[in-house]
């Protein structure tokens, strides 16, 4: 499991001080690379090596509306992991356990220089699978 702090921005909300719908998949989406960074993944060098991680698939339940200034956390954990792709479960949380939107997304490796599937990296799988 990994997780990151999340604080609502103005610019993150609509008119009325809600966040807007698309912005809980940027939330997760930047979990998800704070987790790489975290185990010492730097995009850039994935990138240089002709790799990438693509979304293929999204669900997402919205539960709460989150606000402006509130500080919440994406928790993110591995619930599936196959040659070449991972499911990742996330949740956006406050500080008392409330959930305000969850999501599964299944993230695909893939060869840029041709955008197919691509084995996940053996080091990158090891990391992950051990931190959750």
């Amino acid at each position: 499991m990994f997780c990151w702090p999340i604080s609502v921005y103005y610019e993150d909300t609509d008119a009325g001080g809600v966040v807007y719908h698309s912005n809980y998949l940027k939330f997760f989406e930047r979990a998800r690379t704070e987790w790489l960074k975290h185990i010492g993944v730097q995009q850039t060098q994935l990138l240089q090596n002709d790799i990438a991680f693509v979304v293929k698939h999204c669900e997402i339940d919205f539960k709460i509306a989150a606000k402006f200034e509130q500080n919440l956390t994406v928790v993110s954990k591995i619930t599936d992991n196959r040659k070449t792709s991972l499911t990742f479960h996330q949740s956006l949380i406050d500080n008392d356990g409330n959930c305000y939107c969850e999501a599964k997304v299944v993230v695909v490796c893939v060869r840029l220089t041709k955008m197919r599937p691509a084995a996940v990296p053996q080091f990158i799988l090891q990391e992950l699978i051990s931190a959750s």
